[in-house]
């Protein structure tokens, strides 16, 4: 097969691998209602779709960097979007051929998500790579791709439900498996550059004594958790709570949140050289927290919308800021910071959908209760990005 040169055509195949990633992510709880009633799942079993989604990434990011040094980057990614289209045929599928329908259900969010994972540790550092000139630009705008896919899978998904029906559901979830089993063969032709070229790569013993990647780890941490509290209930608790039909839930609760999101993080890529990366996360933040308080305090129910999509607003430069802070502190990491930056991610986006369905469960199943605890995650990011900003000598560790 005829191998492409240019390196734009390895940022065009990792945009593509962001849109995998979030297809895994949020296609899934369009349909927690769905699964709820076509196989009596409580809320709690609901929940821990979501946690085993991001516990496995989780697990994946702390397994994978030693593996994918020794396999090469190029065989990685390639398997990881197999394995996520895998998946999501599998969401399909198992269910129906599985004694146990939950398990089925499971089995496949774990094959899904050992994909998506890979790809969460690979994409990020595969674009750092290439020759680019504006590092935090690019990531900036590599990530708006997670949030347009996010867009493109609650609109068409939304879209396939109205008009073919949501009991259809399964063939929705083939129709989106076809997007990574293509980008898997692209992946095949590009051009893969080298991480941490010409430099002496810094030893994982070494990078865990730097007190700036502990505070950034506990800031991704925070970032995940923040974006994944609100996104992955927002269709449910517009449904449950606020009392809207699951087309404008879908649509005014998800779809806004993961608009406004990638508005963000494209904004921030075209001006990043005006606008300082800490003060913008800063700000961020406490949008942030503004914007829970309107989701679960406001007493109009388009108040509360309003919160939860200016919250996709505000979390959009979390994430892609954390790498780029890390990537410029710590530019002789490779790969071994990349997989545990995207482990603290994944521990809070495991973390945060768990702990708003804890609480909610704990209080007769009151979704609000729950999103209102997770306001503990942006406040940690703004102490967090506080001290980065005014301890110099912590940067300088």
């Amino acid at each position: 097969m005829r191998r492409l040169k240019s390196y734009e055509h390895t940022i065009y195949a990792s945009y593509i691998g962001y849109i995998t990633q979030a297809i895994v992510n949020n296609f899934a709880p369009l349909l927690f209602l769905t699964f709820a009633a076509t196989y009596q799942l409580t809320l709690d079993k609901i929940t821990l779709i979501t946690t085993i989604n991001f516990a496995t990434q989780l697990l994946t990011d702390l397994l994978s960097a030693k593996l994918i040094d020794r396999v090469g980057y190029r065989i990685s990614v390639m398997a990881a979007h197999i394995l996520a289209a895998a998946g999501l045929i599998g969401l399909a599928v198992l269910p129906s051929i599985c004694r146990n329908a939950y398990i089925g259900l499971l089995l496949a969010v774990v094959i899904y998500a050992i994909g998506g994972g890979i790809i969460e540790v690979l994409i990020s550092p595969i674009v750092e790579a290439c020759p680019t000139k504006k590092k935090e630009a690019a990531m900036s705008l590599l990530h708006s791709f997670y949030c347009w896919g996010h867009v493109g899978v609650v609109v068409l998904s939304t879209i396939f439900f109205a008009i073919i029906g949501v009991e259809n559901w399964r063939v929705m979830a083939f129709l989106w498996a076809m997007i990574p089993l293509a980008n898997s063969i692209y992946f095949l032709m590009v051009p893969i550059y080298p991480i941490a070229d010409g430099q002496e790569r810094l030893s994982l013993k070494g990078l865990l004594s730097q007190k700036v990647f502990w505070l950034l780890m506990v800031i991704m941490i925070c970032a995940g958790a923040s974006e994944q509290a609100m996104s992955q209930w927002a269709s449910s608790f517009a449904e449950s709570a606020l009392q809207v039909s699951k087309t404008i839930g879908d649509l005014a609760g998800p779809c806004m949140f993961a608009l406004l999101m990638g508005t963000s993080r494209a904004i921030y890529g075209k001006y990043s050289d005006i606008i300082p990366l800490k003060k913008m996360m800063m700000g961020s933040a406490v949008l942030c927290i503004i914007c829970y308080l309107l989701a679960v305090f406001a007493p109009n129910p388009i108040i509360n919308l309003t919160g939860c999509a200016l919250c996709g607003f505000s979390v959009g430069i979390f994430w892609p800021g954390t790498f780029s802070m890390a990537a410029l502190h710590l530019p002789a990491a490779g790969t071994a910071m990349y997989a545990l930056m995207a482990l603290a991610g994944d521990i809070g986006c495991s973390a945060g959908p768990t702990v708003v369905g804890i609480i909610a469960s704990a209080n007769e199943d009151r979704l609000k209760m729950g999103i209102a605890f997770a306001l503990i995650f942006p406040i940690i990011i703004l102490a967090g990005i506080t001290v980065l900003k005014n301890k110099k000598a912590v940067l300088e560790k």
